[in-house]
């Protein structure tokens, strides 16, 4: 059998056999079941004591009765238990004080744990770019005739339907004037040909020498400047982590021995009033304790890099110089010299001339008239076309070259961050306590032989 429902029947018995004098404990009496619900429900220290209490305070063996002071039980209660038969005569007449207990709830501070969030610097890894000279080959250009294909729009004629306006006549009769020429002489002047004498110059050619200039190529030495790739040490920062320590706060329990105010029923306090008791409880405080952490610093390095640099070199060249020489040159000349030439002149002379009347006669004409008719035609539209062309271009040759590159790598920063922390607070809840009621009951004087349980 549970203990719980031991505990039920033993309080529902107890109901049956006495009926307590306060309505308050005949209820707490006679609704066990709804005791033990309430002392489930309370967390904790809180929930152990009321179960204690509820499992030494109603019977027991005799003595106390399983109260303790803190309780508000006392030494008087354990007159409830027993279990002997005896005969009770009843002979006294004295007030007989009847004890029993009252659950009650009394006000206690538990403390809790509250969730906070703390900020906190977090060390993460940031992606930054390094500069390092690397070794490429330079793309440059040379110049280079390349094929391409050219879009030309090339002519063609295609055949369309053109509406055209076609000339048609018809007859009129029309008044006109028709010329008539009429032939008559006039005087002109014509040109002819004299024979005449010219002294003209003819140009001959003399061959005479002359000096001149002629350009032979001399061997000589040139200085030029070369350029060489030399090995120089560069100063860099680099970044190390150096051990350093910092201050924090780390949260610590200390037991603290304190007095606190006690509600208990003993033999030294007749009247129920409540003293102080010295107990230990646990006080958070915030200790300063030294974190070894690593902190970022820059060091002076020497790397090594390729510098540019010149140096004079001697190279055979052939150098332009001008020698003296006689070449054979023809020079033009005149010489006076008379041709036959013919030179023009005018001469009056007769010719005839027509000269032009009118006169009027009727003529049937054809007047035009148009007409709209459909002629097929050729239009000439532009068809695209591909025609090769030389064009120049450049080609990409590589040079050996030096580049700087951006490089990968990791710094070590500190980001803010959120932290959950455990934060100490004191939540106010309500704990079960048996109280000692006391009620004084006059008895009358019978004989009565019966069998006592232990349950008065």
């Amino acid at each position: 059998m549970k203990p719980a429902s031991l505990l039920v029947g033993c309080l529902l018995l107890a109901a049956a056999r006495a009926a307590p004098a306060d309505p308050a404990a005949a209820t707490a009496v006679a609704d066990p079941k709804k005791q033990e619900l309430q002392v489930q429900a309370q967390p904790g220290d809180a929930v152990t004591r009321a179960k204690k209490s509820l499992e030494y305070g109603i019977g027991g063996g005799g003595g106390n009765g399983g109260w303790d002071d803190s309780y508000g039980g006392g030494q008087q209660a354990g007159g409830y238990g027993g279990g002997d038969d005896h005969h009770d005569h009843h002979e006294h007449h004295e007030p007989k004080v009847e004890c029993h207990k009252k659950l009650a709830w009394k006000t206690e501070w538990k403390q809790i744990w509250r969730t906070e969030k703390k900020q906190i610097w977090r060390t993460e890894k940031k992606q930054i770019w390094r500069t390092e000279k690397k070794q490429i080959w330079r793309t440059e250009k040379k110049q280079i005739w390349r094929t391409e294909k050219k879009q030309i729009w090339r002519t063609e004629k295609k055949q369309i339907w053109r509406t055209e306006k076609k000339q048609i006549w018809k007859t009129e009769w029309k008044k006109i004037q028709v010329p008539v020429w009429k032939e008559i002489q006039v005087p002109a002047w014509k040109e002819i040909q004299v024979p005449d004498w010219k002294k003209i110059q003819v140009p001959i050619w003399k061959e005479i020498q002359v000096p001149a200039w002629k350009e032979i190529k001399v061997p000589d030495w040139k200085t030029i400047q070369v350029p060489i790739w030399k090995e120089v040490q560069v100063p860099i920062w680099k970044e190390i982590q150096v051990p350093d320590w910092k201050k924090i706060w780390v949260p610590v329990w200390e037991k603290i021995w304190v007095e606190e105010p006690s509600h208990g029923w003993d033999e030294h306090d007749e009247h129920g009033h409540g003293h102080t008791k010295k107990v230990w409880k646990k006080k958070l405080v915030w200790k300063p304790e030294w974190k070894k952490i690593w902190r970022t610093e820059k060091k002076q390095a020497w790397i090594t890099e390729k510098k540019q640099a010149w140096k004079e070199e001697q190279i055979q060249i052939w150098r332009t110089e001008k020698k003296q020489i006689w070449l054979s040159k023809k020079v033009q000349d005149f010489k006076e010299e008379s041709v036959q030439i013919w030179r023009t002149e005018k001469k009056q002379i007769w010719v005839p001339k027509k000269v032009l009347e009118w006169k009027t006669e009727w003529k049937s004409i054809q007047v035009p008239d148009w007409k709209e008719i459909q002629v097929p035609d050729w239009k000439e539209i532009q068809v695209p076309d591909w025609k090769e062309i030389q064009v120049p271009d450049w080609k990409e040759i590589q040079v050996p070259d030096w580049k700087e590159i951006q490089v990968p790598d990791w710094k070590e920063i500190q980001v803010p961050d959120w932290k959950e922390i455990q934060v100490p607070d004191w939540k106010k809840i309500q704990v079960p306590v048996w109280e000692k009621v006391c009620v004084t009951k006059e008895i009358v004087e019978h004989h009565d032989h019966h069998e006592s349980h232990g349950w008065n």
